[in-house]
């Protein structure tokens, strides 16, 4: 006869209840450091904490996030299309706005330059993607950071992080200010005036485009209050001044293909040719008196300001379609005084934006 022997269960309920009974008996008497120490999940049914998990609250300074720790991390951002959420449309802009560098520049007279720097970059995004790492603008922007920036500098930035996000489209925008040494009137002094520039690569449909920003801060003398205030001095011996006001024109410009680069001092320059008053920086009184005198040399509505830049810009080369805003900011008025003078496709607009005018106050 085989006799079987039964193969050892373990312990059956009844000692597992009275195992746990002794274990609580200890913890009650335990210290917070013993208690600690058993497995996180025995120290949750002795202390009566539930099921609510403990996490260990100190930072974990050694800790290594190596590569397959990093591949378990979770990515919503480049999930799948089913987490879309909204109208499952492609959108044109998509990216980081204002981070900021400090950039090397090639200039015209004064070598390299070091200066703070804006950066926007934004891509085009499918309409089947649910969106972009857009911390890898950065990365891929700052390859590049250590090189002096030209525009050619500037495309590589783009073609990398366009590929990094796998997009058909890109832009980058690099906003500063740029200083340049401007001679008093008649005094003989100089000091530094400081233009907002920004440039700008755009492509779109495998199309690539360079573009260029200036702001230029001038005084405007109203040639209506101008006749009026000597009509008043001739007829009547009446001391009148006519009215002026800190203006300011923003012209972009596209850099035509092939041509030869305009420097930022070029730009500036034309447009102090086009119109002179340009705010003054380091003032006697024989500047001021000088600045009078070209102002009223120079009096000129906010339409004449648009066709005077433009018509510089027209005589230039190496600029193809550009676009000039003007703002009178009006001393006799409440309002501003603005125009609108595009040539070319690039810069074409039906509608305003809202904000656009309230754009181009320069504050000092």
């Amino acid at each position: 006869m085989t006799i079987i022997t039964p193969v050892n269960q373990g312990p059956d309920r009844d000692a597992a209840e009275a195992a746990l009974e002794t274990l609580r008996t200890w913890a009650k008497g335990a210290s917070t450091a013993e208690l600690d120490a058993l497995d996180p999940a025995i120290r949750r049914v002795l202390t009566n904490r539930g099921d609510y998990p403990e996490f260990d609250r100190t930072y974990p300074e050694d800790f290594k996030a190596c590569a397959h720790y990093k591949a378990t991390l979770p990515d919503l951002q480049n999930g799948p299309s089913s987490l879309i959420r909204g109208s499952k449309r492609q959108i044109q802009h998509v990216g980081i706005s204002n981070f900021r560098l400090p950039i090397g520049f090639h200039t015209r007279d004064n070598g390299d330059l070091t200066l703070e720097t804006s950066i926007t970059g934004s891509v085009s995004l499918e309409a089947d993607k649910k969106g972009i790492n857009m911390s890898r603008i950065m990365r891929s922007f700052y390859k590049h950071a250590e090189q002096t920036f030209s525009f050619e500098v500037i495309e590589r930035a783009l073609d990398d992080y366009k590929t990094d996000l796998e997009s058909f489209d890109a832009r980058i925008q690099m906003r500063f200010s740029f200083p340049m040494k401007i001679e008093s009137l008649r005094s003989g002094l100089s000091g530094y005036q400081y233009y907002d520039i920004s440039l700008e690569l755009v492509e779109m449909n495998g199309v690539r485009q360079r573009i260029m920003h200036l702001d230029y801060v001038y005084s405007s003398t109203c040639p209506c209050s101008l006749e009026l205030s000597e009509h008043a001095r001739a007829t009547r011996g009446q001391l009148a001044t006519p009215h002026s006001q800190r203006s300011v024109a923003r012209v972009s410009v596209a850099m035509e293909e092939g041509a030869p680069l305009i420097w930022f001092e070029d730009l500036i320059e034309a447009c102090r040719r086009a119109v002179p008053t340009e705010t003054q920086v380091m003032v006697k009184r024989e500047d001021e008196q000088a600045f009078a005198e070209l102002n009223a040399a120079n009096p000129i509505f906010v339409e004449d300001a648009a066709r005077l830049f433009a018509e510089q810009l027209e005589n230039e080369p190496r600029v193809g379609d550009f676009r000039v805003i003007a703002s009178h900011q009006e001393s006799l008025h409440s309002h501003d005084a603005i125009s609108v003078l595009t040539e070319g496709p690039t810069f074409e607009m039906q509608s305003i934006d809202p904000k656009l005018f309230n754009t181009l106050f320069h504050v000092g």
